[in-house]
Order: structure tokens, then C-alpha cells, then sequence
């Protein structure tokens, strides 16, 4: 099976009784090495290794080469692998509150993203928590940006322009988004997406601007919407069995390595989609922005959204959309 290891080489630790090998760390990634994901990841191995003078020996699988996004969650809490990167809406399932992030125009500026993802903050630590009960724990989050659209031959502008057309999504609520609007949601991976787009699978695309870089889909789709509907996050998690087996010590270097990579992408985003965007220009795609008109078409019909996620998550839901800024 295909690795991808850069610069990463076995480890050994030193000890009283002689020399052990380093303690593997797998990590599963489903976007390639080249995006910013994994460039993160990359700075978090060099972190860890040289932290733990090389008792854990960060290994990195890029471009879902062990797992697909929707089949972490499972293979790290079971302890199939010791840690791996899902988008955040890939725990709705064991835990709904999930989505607050992905609920239509709620998370809309770098201001209330960056309270929601706060350290101990309550949409953070309810997320968390719920996280945990499924065998893996986050370990630090990497932020990804506004999720966008994708189209041919014009661009997704209001709900009248999605109406009848199949949205590729990756999350439910995302897809209750498509539904409301009048669109048909197809819940695709993102290491699939390009295919998708390329055999008309579906006709409209959903992702993060940064996606179309690294993934080069402006060979497949020719223009962006900038909507900014949701704020796509994903999470570094471990398994706790694996986690909690670790000594104090070596805890406490991985988290402190953790923390440097959640500030090091968290702080570079905003640059990183700049980026992004004028890669997408110079390729040939059309950027476009929505009015006021017609951001309010789509709040409109963004309602129903809303109602059934609490009723996903009752009152729990209801208190994580009010600290979120709802």
C-alpha cells in the first residue's frame, strides 16, 4: 500500500536497558500532502519527533490511501490505526451537535470561528466531549475555511439556481442546505469529488476554496461561488487506548507539539485561501460573489436547516447555537 513519508525516518529511543524502536504514529489523511492539511501535518511529525527526541515516529498516509474521510472515525476509535483527520461533520452521526459548524451563515466571520474553536470555549468543549465517546479524542483541530461552490457554465447564485440539480455535500446538514434550497444532495468524499465532477455524477460542488488547488478542480469545473455557508473544520484525532497508554511526559510533548500546528494553520487560512482564489483565477475559473439580495435568498430559506438540527440535539444544540453566536 502506498506511503507517504516525508522526510520521516524510523526512530529509536534511548533507554536504561538498551535500544527500542520508536512508538508509531499512524495518521490517515484523505487529502494529499501537498495541501495545507498536510503540509500541517508535516510540521506536527517534525514537531513530535524532535520534541520526543524521537520516541514516536510520526508516519503520514496521504490521499485516503489507508482510509476514506467517512471511515476515520471508526478506524481510530476501534484502534485500527492510531490517528487520523476527518471533517468534523463526519461524527454527526454518534454526536449532531457536530454540525453547528456547518449550519447555514452562522459561523460567517474569522471572529466567531475563532471564539467557537477557542480552548474551553462551550461550542469546543460540547463537541469534545461527545467526540470522546467514540473511542477517539481530538487532539487539535486544523481550520480548512468557508465552503464554497462549484458549477459549470455559470454560477450558483441564489436557491432558484440550485434548484433540481444534484450537490455533491459531506455532511448531513449540508445536505438538509441542498434539500431546503431545492437541490438533490450526494454525500461524496472528498478524495472522490474529482471524479465526480469529471463524469457528471453530480452538477454542482461543495467544498473549500483551498479543495480546488490542491486538487486541481478547475480541470473539472469551471467556476466558484463564494458563499461562505459553512466554516469547514477538520479534526486531528487519536485513539484513546493508544492515548492513554503514552507516559505523561511524551502527552505532554505531543499536545504542546499540537498546539504549535492548530495555531501555525489557524493563523495562515485566511492567506492560504487568498491564495487559493487567484490560483483558481490563473486557471481559467470565474469567481463569484453574492449580492445582499442574494445572501438574503438563501438565509431565507435556510429555516428548516435550523429546526431539525435541534431536534437532532435538543437542548444541547440550543445551547451551542446561542454560544455560537445564534
Amino acid at each position: 500500500m502506498l506511503k507517504s513519508v516525508m522526510g520521516a525516518t524510523l526512530s529509536f529511543a534511548m533507554l536504561s536497558g538498551g535500544v527500542q524502536a520508536a512508538e508509531k504514529m499512524r495518521i490517515s489523511l484523505q487529502l494529499p500532502l501537498k495541501s495545507h492539511l498536510g503540509q500541517n501535518l508535516l510540521m506536527f511529525e517534525k514537531e513530535v519527533e524532535a520534541r520526543t527526541d524521537g520516541a514516536i515516529d510520526v508516519e503520514i498516509y496521504d490521499s485516503a490511501t489507508l482510509y476514506k474521510d467517512k471511515e476515520v472515525p471508526a478506524a481510530v476509535g476501534s484502534g485500527a490505526i492510531e490517528a487520523g483527520v476527518a471533517s468534523l461533520t463526519r461524527y454527526v452521526g454518534d454526536a449532531p451537535i457536530v454540525d453547528v459548524f456547518y449550519m447555514p451563515f452562522l459561523l460567517n466571520s474569522e471572529e466567531k470561528v475563532r471564539a467557537a474553536v477557542a480552548e474551553g470555549s462551550p461550542v469546543r468543549s460540547a463537541i469534545a466531549a461527545e467526540v470522546a465517546k467514540t473511542g477517539g479524542q481530538i487532539l487539535f483541530w486544523q481550520a480548512y475555511g468557508g465552503a464554497i461552490m462549484l458549477s459549470n457554465g455559470g454560477a450558483i447564485k441564489t436557491p432558484a439556481d440550485m434548484k433540481g440539480k444534484k450537490v455533491r455535500v459531506f455532511g448531513k446538514t449540508l445536505g438538509d442546505f441542498v434539500t431546503a434550497a431545492g437541490g438533490a444532495p450526494t454525500l461524496i468524499s472528498g478524495s472522490e469529488q474529482y471524479l465526480a465532477y469529471q463524469r457528471g455524477t453530480v452538477d454542482v460542488g461543495m467544498t473549500g476554496v483551498s479543495g480546488v488547488k490542491s486538487r486541481k478542480l478547475w480541470e473539472v469545473m469551471d467556476t466558484i461561488t463564494v458563499t461562505n455557508h459553512a466554516d469547514i473544520e477538520f479534526v486531528v484525532v487519536v485513539n484513546s487506548d493508544w492515548w492513554s497508554g503514552l507516559s505523561d511526559e511524551i502527552r505532554g510533548q505531543i499536545t504542546e507539539a499540537a498546539v504549535a500546528a492548530q495555531a501555525d494553520v489557524r493563523d495562515r487560512v485566511s492567506q492560504i485561501e487568498a491564495d487559493a482564489y487567484a490560483a483558481a483565477e490563473e486557471n481559467g475559473m470565474t469567481v463569484v460573489r453574492l449580492s445582499d439580495e442574494d445572501l438574503a435568498a438563501w438565509k431565507a430559506v435556510s429555516k428548516p436547516v435550523y429546526d431539525a438540527y435541534l431536534d437532532a440535539t435538543g437542548d444541547a444544540g440550543k445551547a451551542v447555537l446561542k454560544a455560537a453566536g445564534n
